[in-house]
C-alpha cells in the first residue's frame, strides 16, 4: 500500500468496503464532496478513484444521483475443460474455416461469430477528422508509397504505448504493418521453412492454422487453460518428443479461450523456451483491452535474449478497416523489413498518418477507458445469459479483459450444425471446430460480446440457447 499513489490508497480501502459488505450491491457509496471532506483530499483525487473502482467493474456512476455499488449476479458456471496433446500435423482445416468465414459474413445475420467490435465502440468520427486532416494538408505524402518500417511519428507513438505493456523500444526498432496477420505471417516467414513444426495455444486462433497451411507448416497444439493460459508442462512434453521451430501464443487474453499467463509463468515459460532453443511469436492484439490495467505485462517485457517477436494492431481498440499493426523484430528486423519492402511495402500511407495524429491528440487513452468499461458490462450480461438460456451444465471462459467468450457443451454435439442453423435464423456463431486442427473442441464456440446487451442481443443469445437445447437433446437420443 505504501507504493499506491494517493488515489489507488482510497480506491483500495473503498473496495475492501464493498467486498467486506459495508457497502451492499445498488447503494450508494459517499459523494466526491463527503469523501473529499472525510479524507481532506481534493476532489480530483476522488474522482480519480472512483474511475478506478468504475475500471474494476465495482461501482458505477448514475447521471444527476452519484455513485452506486454494482449489481452483482452470481456468475456459477464451470470454466471450460483444458485440451489434451495430440501429435504433430499438417493442417487439414482450411478448407472448413474458409467456408464457415464466408458464411458468418453475411449482412442480414446478428454477427455474434466475428471477433469485431460494433461500430458504436469505435471512435469513427474523431478518426474521420484525423483522415481529413492529413488528406487535406499533407496530401503529397498522404497519397503517395510508405516503405518499411513506416511511418516515423507512428512508429514513435507505438513506442510510447509499448511502455504500458512493460516494454521499453526504440522507435528504430518497430516497424509498422498491415495488421496483425501480416506481423505474424512475416513473422513465422523469418523463423521457418516448409515442413517445419510450430507449437500453438489449443484451442487457438483460426488465422494460425490458416496461416500454417499457407506456408505448409506442421502443427502442434498445446493444451492451455482457460484462466492461466498455455500449460508450460505439455510444451515441455512436447518439446522433449518433437522439434519445434518456434511457438505462437498470445500471453495476456487470449483467443478464444481469454486466458492471461500469470508473469511467474511467463518467465518459465522463456526459460523453457531458451532451454529447447525455441523462438516465439507473441500476439498481444487483445493486451490493450485488459480491464485492470498496470497489473500484466506482456511476454516481450520479460525478454532479455531478443527470444520474442512481438505482434500488435490497432484493430480490436481503435478500427479494423484502418488496417494498421505493428511487429517488434528484434533481431530479425533487417529481414523483416527485406520481405515487407518486397511484399507490401507497409501499410497505407493514409491510415498510418492518420492514425499517428489520433495517438498524439485523439484521446486515446480516454477511448480505451470508455471501451473497457463497455466490454466488462457485456461480458458479465453475455455470461449471465448464456447461463440463463443454455443448457445446464454449460461451460464458459472467464476472460479479464477484451469481448469474446468460449461457451462449451455439456455434451459432445457438433456445433457446425449449431451454426448452420442459426445462420437459418439470422445468427452468425464462430463454431469450435475451426478453432483446433483436432476434434477437442467440436462442442464449443465463441462468441462476439463487442455488440451492447439490449433486447436485440438478448434474442439472438435465446435463439442460440434453443438450438443448444434441440442439439443436447439430439446427441443424447443418439447416443
Amino acid at each position: 500500500m505504501a507504493s499506491m499513489l494517493l488515489y489507488q490508497r482510497i480506491a483500495q480501502q473503498l473496495a475492501e468496503d464493498i467486498r467486506q459488505g459495508v457497502y451492499q450491491p445498488g447503494e450508494r457509496v459517499p459523494s466526491v464532496r463527503k469523501m473529499s471532506a472525510q479524507l481532506g483530499v481534493s476532489h480530483a483525487t476522488v474522482l480519480q478513484a472512483y474511475a478506478n473502482l468504475e475500471d474494476r467493474g465495482l461501482i458505477r456512476a448514475r447521471p444527476q444521483s452519484g455513485y452506486y455499488v454494482r449489481q452483482t449476479p452470481t456468475l456459477t458456471a464451470a470454466t471450460p475443460a483444458i485440451a489434451r496433446v495430440e501429435r504433430p500435423t499438417l493442417v487439414t482445416r482450411g478448407s472448413i474455416i474458409q467456408q464457415v468465414l464466408t458464411e458468418a459474413r453475411r449482412e442480414d445475420v446478428f454477427a455474434l461469430g466475428a471477433a469485431v467490435p460494433h461500430v458504436d465502440y469505435l471512435p469513427v468520427r474523431t478518426l474521420h477528422q484525423h483522415l481529413a486532416k492529413v488528406t487535406r494538408f499533407e496530401s503529397a505524402r498522404a497519397f503517395s508509397y510508405m516503405f518499411s518500417p513506416g511511418y516515423e511519428p507512428l512508429r514513435r507513438q507505438v513506442a510510447i504505448r509499448m511502455r504500458d505493456a512493460g516494454v521499453a523500444v526504440d522507435p528504430a526498432s518497430v516497424v509498422i504493418t498491415h495488421g496483425c496477420v501480416e506481423a505474424l505471417q512475416m513473422s513465422l516467414r523469418v523463423l521457418t521453412e516448409p515442413g517445419d513444426l510450430i507449437a500453438v495455444e489449443s484451442p487457438t486462433y483460426y488465422g494460425l492454422l490458416q496461416l500454417a497451411d499457407l506456408l505448409g507448416l506442421k502443427v502442434i497444439e498445446i493444451p492451455s487453460d482457460p484462466i492461466n493460459g498455455i500449460s508450460l508442462e505439455a510444451l515441455q512434453l512436447a518439446a522433449n518428443q518433437w522439434p519445434i521451430k518456434a511457438l505462437v501464443l498470445t500471453s495476456r487474453l487470449s483467443n478464444p479461450l481469454g486466458s492471461t499467463i500469470p508473469p511467474e509463468r511467463q518467465k518459465q515459460l522463456l526459460r523453457l523456451a531458451g532451454d529447447f532453443d525455441i523462438r516465439v511469436v507473441e500476439d498481444d492484439i487483445y493486451g490493450e483491452l485488459m480491464f485492470e490495467q498496470g497489473k500484466s505485462k506482456s511476454l516481450k517485457a520479460f525478454d532479455r535474449e531478443g527470444r520474442v517477436i512481438y505482434c500488435s494492431s490497432f484493430s480490436k481498440t481503435l478500427s479494423p478497416g484502418v488496417r494498421v499493426g505493428w511487429i517488434i523484430p528484434g533481431p530479425y528486423q533487417a529481414q523483416i523489413e527485406r520481405l515487407q519492402t518486397f511484399t507490401t511495402h507497409s501499410a497505407c500511407s493514409t491510415t498510418q498518418m492518420a492514425v499517428a495524429s489520433y495517438l498524439e491528440n485523439g484521446g486515446y487513452d480516454r477511448h480505451l477507458r470508455f471501451i473497457r468499461q463497455e466490454y466488462r458490462k457485456n461480458l458479465a450480461a453475455y455470461q449471465l445469459g448464456v447461463q440463463r438460456y443454455f443448457p445446464e451444465g454449460t461451460q464458459i471462459s472467464r476472460p479479464k479483459g477484451g469481448f469474446i467468450l468460449w461457451v462449451s457443451l455439456p455434451v459432445r454435439a457438433n456445433t457446425k450444425d449449431m451454426h448452420a442453423r442459426a445462420l437459418q435464423q439470422g445468427v452468425s456463431i464462430a463454431p469450435g471446430i475451426i478453432f483446433s486442427n483436432t476434434e477437442q473442441f467440436n462442442h464449443c464456440i465463441r462468441i462476439n460480446c463487442g455488440i451492447a446487451w439490449n433486447r436485440d442481443s438478448e434474442h439472438a443469445l435465446m435463439t442460440l440457447g434453443v438450438l443448444a437445447h434441440q442439439l443436447c437433446q439430439e446427441f443424447a437420443g443418439a447416443a
